[in-house]
């Protein structure tokens, strides 16, 4: 049985975007990582695709304190007024304190009203999205399917794969050709990057 590595909470809210953040935390979870959905309150959110997810806890009970990363998915609420504004505020605690957050589609927006793009390299759906915001940070917008500036990772919607290969490797879960060849295998159906893997988690004593 894996040792656990530390607490990953996952934002949950009403309108999350399905796909996007599944590939990172399942690897996380194998890797050893405790993941911990926060919502709103204590109430049940759905999703996109109409599932329903009890949070473990609500946002006014997490702290920064020994989390390993916290993880913004999109979600419609993102763009339709300040609902999730608390969890931008949340993603600077994070940040301010040293460890690390992961934002993809909508939630980067979220971040970039809160002024934590403006300084940092980053990435979204397509740059006029984050200029409708009005934030500062439009000369460190890099064209990638995802970016990791220090501790913080963006995506755009389309890119879960490339979001998750970030994290692990901003993690250290996975590093150098095994990184890679995690990302060949369910980005590009490599079929030559699994011996890699499987060589890789045998070394590892099969924890992963």
């Amino acid at each position: 049985m894996t040792a656990t590595l530390g607490t990953v909470f996952l934002a949950v809210y009403d309108t999350l975007a399905d796909w996007e953040t599944g590939h990172a935390v399942a690897h996380l979870a194998r890797a050893g990582y405790t993941i911990r959905a926060v919502g709103p309150s204590r109430e049940p959110v759905t999703t996109m695709a109409g599932i329903r997810i009890v949070p473990d806890l609500a946002l006014d009970e997490v702290a920064a304190g020994d989390a390993a990363l916290l993880v913004l998915p999109g979600a419609d609420l993102w763009d339709t007024g300040d609902e999730l504004a608390p969890y931008s505020r949340l993603a600077r605690e994070f940040l301010d304190a040293g460890v690390p957050v992961a934002a993809i589609c909508g939630a980067t927006a979220g971040l970039a009203r809160e002024g934590l793009l403006d300084d940092r390299d980053h990435t979204s759906n397509v740059s006029f999205y984050l200029d409708a915001t009005g934030y500062g940070g439009a000369g460190r917008y890099v064209e990638a399917d995802a970016v990791t500036d220090g501790i913080l990772v963006t995506a755009g919607g389309t890119e879960p794969v490339a979001f998750a290969r970030e994290i692990l490797g901003l993690l250290g879960v996975y590093e150098g050709e095994v990184l890679d060849a995690w990302y060949r295998l369910f980005h590009d159906s490599d079929a030559s990057a699994f011996p890699v893997l499987e060589a890789a988690e045998q070394a590892a004593g099969g924890d992963r």
